[in-house]
């Protein structure tokens, strides 16, 4: 591998035993905590499908948020690097699993962002740059399946909030 490596170190700690341990499969919490070093906890535990907690994140929920904030990041580099000044931006993804058996995949996951410009901003390379942040998100590129993305571009009226060119 050329180029830099980057290593990203994290503690993830089972917090289920309810005493039994893993005596059968009804008998143990799927809560866990993630531990960042100089971060806030992350209280976790599966999907409810999965006897999990709801009021807890899952992996899969965390999946989608990583990717989403990595093409958010990227997009907001490129963006810059284009002249484009954006002033807000929100996502609504989604990803979707498929089950069979006793295992699952991802099958896709659908990036929604909105992205809000200055009026002296060009819209035509506010999307474009949607395109761009994709080949430069690192977890998009280290996935096996598609990410898409679907964003909207909304340009600031000057002195009047905003107005939707259109573009989708």
């Amino acid at each position: 591998m050329t180029g830099h490596q980057h290593h990203y170190q994290v503690d993830v700690e089972w917090m289920g035993n309810r005493g039994t341990g893993t005596d059968g499969y009804r008998n143990y919490g799927r809560e866990h905590v993630i531990r960042i070093d100089g971060k806030p906890d992350i209280m976790g535990s599966s999907d409810p499908a999965f006897r999990g907690d709801a009021t807890k994140h899952n992996p899969e929920e965390m999946l989608v948020a990583a990717l989403s904030t990595c093409h958010m990041l990227a997009y907001l580099h490129v963006a810059t690097l284009a002249g484009v000044v954006v002033t807000a931006y929100t996502d609504a993804a989604e990803g979707t699993m498929a089950t069979q058996g006793k295992g699952g995949h991802f099958t896709e996951v659908v990036l929604r962002p909105v992205v809000t410009i200055s009026s002296g901003s060009d819209p035509a390379k506010a999307q474009a740059a949607h395109d761009d942040a994709h080949h430069a998100c690192f977890i998009a590129a280290s996935v096996n399946f598609p990410v898409r993305c679907e964003p909207r571009v909304v340009v600031e009226k000057p002195g009047l909030g905003t107005r939707d060119p259109g573009l989708g």
